[in-house]
Order: structure tokens, then sequence, then C-alpha cells
């Protein structure tokens, strides 16, 4: 398994030899002030890995839904493939929530095949150089195809995420993967996942403050393209989430 995605340039080159792409350079703004608040104050570097978390309960499904639905609104091709959820659950929460479900969904749980349906959308005329988002959910139900018959073990959201990785490293994509938690809120999956994204986030609900108590919040623990630690204080309505404050 590779963490470290090599990107073609051979040992020793001189670092004034390397021209960075300006697609590369661009951040994607989503249009969710919560998220890109979390993620800097810019938005999402094409190619960044995001691993998204959070307890039960706490609003993730709602909260991906709506941010896929505005990068989709913004002119980005958006997929929001669900292992765990029926597609009509999917369809169901969106209409809840007023969204105009611009974006493909779909229901593939073996990731190489996931990726080549993901490239053949992205090669067609209508989606050919747009930005493109993957969300996924969640990393735990998916099939990294390393065994013919489907089985999977304790490694295979390593491997499933080694791909996510190396596809969005190699095209400039985004994946946005949904990882499950243990009933005490703590992340379902060895350390090894959190140092092969390049952003984590997770969700949680405030308990401890009374003047909070319900609200969600929204934690920036690991962002290579920006500061890390910083708290989004968000109230939960019917129809979403709404920010209310930020803390570090």
């Amino acid at each position: 398994m590779r963490i470290k995605v090599q990107d073609g340039f051979e040992w020793g080159t001189s670092l004034q030899d390397i021209v960075v792409p300006e697609g590369l350079r661009n951040k994607l703004a989503s249009g969710v002030d919560y998220i890109d608040s979390a993620l800097g104050g810019e938005g999402f570097t094409p190619s960044a890995v995001t691993l998204f978390t959070g307890e039960a309960g706490a609003g993730k499904t709602t909260m991906t839904l709506t941010l896929a639905d505005q990068l989709a609104r913004a002119g980005n091709t958006v997929v929001f493939n669900t292992g765990e959820e029926s597609l009509l659950q999917v369809k169901m929460t969106a209409d809840r929530l007023g969204l105009l479900g611009a974006f493909k969904v779909g229901g593939e749980i073996h990731v190489p095949t996931l990726l080549k349906k993901c490239d053949a959308l992205r090669n067609t005329p209508k989606c050919k150089g747009k930005p493109f988002f993957l969300f996924i959910d969640s990393l735990q139900c998916m099939d990294d195809g390393h065994y013919p018959d489907g089985q999977t073990n304790s490694k295979s959201a390593e491997r499933a995420l080694a791909l996510f990785t190396d596809w969005a490293k190699a095209n400039y994509t985004n994946p946005v993967v949904i990882g499950q938690v243990t009933k005490s809120g703590s992340f379902a999956g060895s350390n090894t996942l959190k140092h092969m994204v390049d952003t984590m986030l997770h969700l949680s609900v405030e308990r401890k403050d009374p003047d909070l108590a319900g609200c969600r919040i929204l934690e920036t623990t690991k962002n290579r393209f920006g500061s890390s630690g910083m708290k989004q204080i968000m109230a939960i309505t019917e129809s979403g989430f709404k920010m209310i404050g930020q803390t570090m």
C-alpha cells in the first residue's frame, strides 16, 4: 500500500524545474460557510482527500448531502456514492432538506469499479474539465477488490483509502470519505487512515457547555493546506445547519 503518491519526477530533480499546474493552485469554494471556514477560509484544494467522521445522529448525512448539493450548484461534477443507505433514503433526506439534488448518485461498493465509473463520467463532454467531487458513504462499507470473492478484512479500509488517494492525486479530484466511529465517538479504524488523508473533519454533539447543549461542533483535526484545531459551532434546524460561532 502506498501512502505517498508518486508524481512522476525523478529523484534529484531541481525544485526550480517543477512547474505546479494552475489547476492545483486554485482553491474550490464549497459555498457552505462552515465547511469553507473549517478548511481555512477558501475551500477545497484540488486533489485533497478529506476524511469526515462523526457521532451517530450528529448529522453526517445531512451535512455531506448539503455540501454535495452546493458544490453541484456551483458547477462542479459531484457524485454521492452510498453503501450505507439506499438511494431512496438519500432522496428522501434531500427532499426534506429542500436540496435541488443536482448531483449524481450511486451505490457501487467495489472501489476499482467505482473509480472506473467516475472516470467515465469525468470524461463525458458535459463534465470534462470540471472539478470532480466524490462522496463515499462510508469507507468501512467499501470493497477494495483485493479478494476476488468480495471478502474484506481489517486492512480493507486502508487499501480502499489508498486507491481513493492515488486516484485523487493523479486526477486532481476531491474524494470526501465518510468514516464510521465507535459508540464512544472515537474513530473506527487504524491511525494509518488519518495519516493517509490531507484533511480530517469530525462532527460531534456538544454536551458539556449548557449554553450550547445540542449544538453541533465541526472540528478540523488535520489540514495539510491550512490551519487545524478550528471548531465551527452550529445550530441544527429542519433545513440543515446554521453556523453560529467559531473557536480555536
